[in-house]
């Protein structure tokens, strides 16, 4: 059972009470993603962990700018130096200076967790093969991918796409992957070729598909470790081939 990601962006912005409760919330959400870590499960918190860092410190970026947006009225005026020292009005009822607090705090925490999930996953694509089977043809946006799940003694057969699509600052590839069959660990010892050669004569629609089959003696969970792991793996190698 998947633990739930509790840790969203409103816990950090929207401080109107007790700060020690949100860093104890904080800290408990954390434990229960390094929990998951300990069993070798990093996806996909370890790319909601990152994503939360990104958005945090964009936030804690940001805040001097916030500041200047909102009313101030006069603090205190010191008339031997002739200045005014002003303090914002923050009208939301939210108080930004506990929010860059907590933020601070709360960053070398989130650091550590995601410095754990990434050791795993580093670990992980060390320990991943990858070859490529057959001719590389010269349309690799579609294919097939062999990934091995070794606590269920099989070997997963994929369709893969690459898609791209537009931001307002740059192009980015995405991999979609869909599930074609299991094999057996008896069947799975056929070549990387001849598994190949019967999804050409199923499918039909791909005559020389590009074709990658990974190996590996982990036995980490599946759908969170190895898939993913080998999925990006995969896309750093078309990205490389298509931009050659």
């Amino acid at each position: 059972m998947k633990e739930e990601f509790n840790l969203s962006i409103d816990l950090f912005t929207s401080v109107q009470d007790d700060v020690e409760k949100r860093q104890y919330i904080i800290l408990g959400e954390l434990k229960k993603v390094s929990e998951q870590f300990k069993f070798y499960k990093i996806y996909p918190h370890l790319s909601r962990m990152i994503e939360l860092r990104r958005v945090l410190k964009d936030v804690t970026a940001r805040l001097s700018d916030l500041r200047s947006k909102f009313p101030k009225r006069i603090r205190k005026v010191d008339w031997v130096n002739r200045t005014i020292e002003h303090e914002v009005i923050f009208t939301s009822g939210t108080d930004i200076s506990a929010v860059e607090t907590l933020i601070e705090w709360a960053l070398p925490h989130i650091e550590k967790v995601i410095e754990e999930g990434m050791a795993i996953h580093e670990f992980v694509e060390s320990e991943l093969t990858v070859e490529q089977v057959g001719i590389l043809p010269s349309y690799k946006e579609e294919g097939y991918l062999f990934v091995p799940d070794n606590q269920h003694k099989s070997l997963n057969l994929f369709r893969f796409e690459v898609s791209i699509f537009q931001s307002a600052e740059d192009q980015y590839r995405a991999l979609k992957t869909r599930f074609l069959k299991q094999i057996e660990q008896a069947r799975a010892k056929l070549s990387p070729g001849s598994i190949k050669l019967e999804l050409i004569q199923e499918k039909g629609d791909l005559p020389n598909p590009a074709t990658y089959a990974f190996d590996t003696s982990l036995d980490f969970p599946f759908r969170d470790t190895i898939f993913p792991v080998a999925k990006r793996r995969l896309m750093h190698i078309l990205s490389d081939e298509m931009n050659s």
